[in-house]
């Protein structure tokens, strides 16, 4: 099948290999990354792995909303259809620093940008699929929708641990409200890769033993994205092949209805 398949944080790790894997199958796969010059390199790889098919690219930077609006803009005028949209940008930052929207950027960038881009592309994904890209990480935090912004007592992998929670709770509600989509999250492991922005972060996902490579993650990502609908469950959250029952905060329909109702409030959507 010939997919339109958009994949967010794609310059790099994961989202770099589930992009080289799928354009290898014959997709148009659309590249969203944030640095220009990794989004260019990445660009390359998707290309020669499609054997010359030139793949979409777009630069964005999911902690700025009008960069994700952007982004959508482009991807509405530029394709009829869009079968899958793969969020799996975000990553773990090391310090509190909040983006010019007014938030925390870990939820930003995590969370928000990827809830406004999938709401404003609703309507071009009817009858596709939605895969976020989450972690085993939530259960280390879970979202305080009522304060989105933070406090600036920060704590980089619980803060990052809410965001996948909200990864979690925002795919379940997903496939709630909008039954014409399937919608999941995934754990893609701990993967080697180019990941968070501090020193010793950056060293670990580097350098430490046993880590998943990322053609391994990706190829889970692409497995999510391409296996026919009746195969997965819908608002699930999958480790390796299968779905599991992530940490109670993150699999209450309650607080994710709330967490959709804030979120919204947050993009203005």
């Amino acid at each position: 099948m010939d997919r339109t398949v958009v994949i967010t944080g794609a310059s790099s790790g994961v989202g770099l290999a589930a992009a080289e894997q799928l354009a290898a199958q014959g997709d148009q796969v659309v590249v969203v990354g944030r640095d220009p010059q990794r989004l260019a390199a990445a660009v390359a790889k998707v290309r020669q792995a499609g054997n010359g098919r030139e793949p979409g690219r777009f630069r964005a930077d999911f902690e700025s909303f009008q960069q994700v609006r952007d982004l959508a803009t482009y991807l509405l005028e530029t394709y009829p259809r869009i079968d899958v949209l793969a969020n799996n940008a975000g990553g773990m930052i090391a310090n509190y620093r909040r983006t010019a929207d007014g938030y925390e950027a870990t939820v930003q960038g995590n969370h928000l940008g990827p809830f406004l881009l999938t709401n404003l592309l609703r309507e071009r994904l009817a009858g596709g699929r939605i895969v976020n890209t989450a972690s085993d990480a939530h259960r280390s935090g879970r979202p305080d929708p009522d304060n989105f912004a933070g406090n600036g007592k920060y704590r980089s992998f619980q803060t990052y641990g809410a965001a996948k929670s909200a990864n979690i709770l925002f795919a379940s509600e997903a496939a709630r409200r909008w039954p014409d989509i399937t919608s999941v999250s995934f754990h893609p492991g701990v993967v080697r890769t180019n990941f968070g922005d501090g020193t010793l972060t950056r060293l670990f996902y580097r350098y430490a033993p046993l880590l998943v490579t990322p053609e391994k993650a990706g190829a889970l990502l692409v497995r999510l994205a391409t296996i026919p609908a009746k195969g997965l469950v819908d608002g699930g959250y999958y480790v390796g092949h299968d779905p599991k029952k992530p940490a109670s905060y993150a699999a209450d329909p309650a607080a994710a209805a709330r967490l959709w109702a804030a979120s919204e409030a947050a993009v203005g959507i």
